[in-house]
């Protein structure tokens, strides 16, 4: 018995040491490779798709600044005022979804990041679990920027598309991060709640009507912040929810 123990606490502080280091490797090393990329790859085997992931890892400050506010708009537009979890969508859910019908989300950017760098796609609560639990050290550990930066990066954008470099390149005629127009990065979020189901190479008339509804939203949400520089709460909150009051 003594010995069990003695492997589970060794087994415990393992687990700590090494996720924290590794949230903290990622705070300044690139993401190259992710688990969901390893896992498209996989199921790709006997199959006419690729296997070859295309993905170009790219600096926030060589992305269109209009990016990170489509995702904000299209995706969490209390990105810059949470922890890393929006109990105010989380309630309205919740509320949503016991009336029944097409059930609703509230995850984050930051949640989103955490489960696609550091877990396999998964619907059980042990997965859930520990998406809680990256997401908050990355909230710890990371600025928001970069939190924004691994997001843009590592995000599924289209068949063998991950990141946003990569989809402008595959999808918007060769053109880099930094070229695409602010309609084209409200057209790229438009196909996120299901980029394999969604092309942005290829709208249809519902990726327009999304398009439009993010450039709209996309009104209300302030620049992006540069890295180093002070978030206003105040100045953001007031942007966003400035239709809203």
């Amino acid at each position: 018995m003594q010995l069990f123990k003695n492997i589970l606490r060794w087994a415990v502080a393992f687990f700590f040491a090494s996720t924290i280091l590794a949230v903290i490797v990622y705070r300044f090393m690139p993401v190259y490779v992710t688990p969901l990329m390893v896992l498209r790859s996989i199921e790709n085997i006997g199959t006419d798709e690729s296997m070859i992931m295309h993905h170009h890892w790219v600096s926030i400050e060589d992305m269109s600044p209009s990016m990170p506010v489509a995702v904000m708009a299209s995706e969490d537009q209390r990105f810059l005022l949470h922890h890393g979890f929006d109990y105010e969508a989380i309630e309205k859910a919740a509320k949503h979804n016991v009336k029944g019908g097409k059930k609703h989300g509230a995850s984050t950017i930051s949640q989103q990041t955490a489960k696609n760098v550091f877990l396999f796609p998964d619907r059980t609560w042990v997965r859930k679990g520990l998406e809680v639990y990256f997401t908050a050290l990355i909230e710890l550990f990371w600025s928001k920027q970069r939190i924004m930066e691994v997001y843009l990066n590592s995000i599924e954008m289209g068949q063998n598309i991950f990141g946003v470099d990569a989809v402008a390149k595959y999808h918007f005629n060769g053109k880099t991060a930094a070229e695409l127009t602010r309609s084209e990065c409200a057209l790229i979020a438009a196909t996120l709640p299901n980029p394999r189901r969604f092309d942005s190479s290829n709208p249809s008339s519902y990726m327009r009507k999304r398009q439009r509804r993010i450039q709209h939203e996309m009104k209300f949400i302030p620049s992006f912040p540069k890295e180093g520089e002070d978030i206003n709460t105040n100045s953001v909150s007031g942007g966003i929810y400035k239709k809203k009051k």
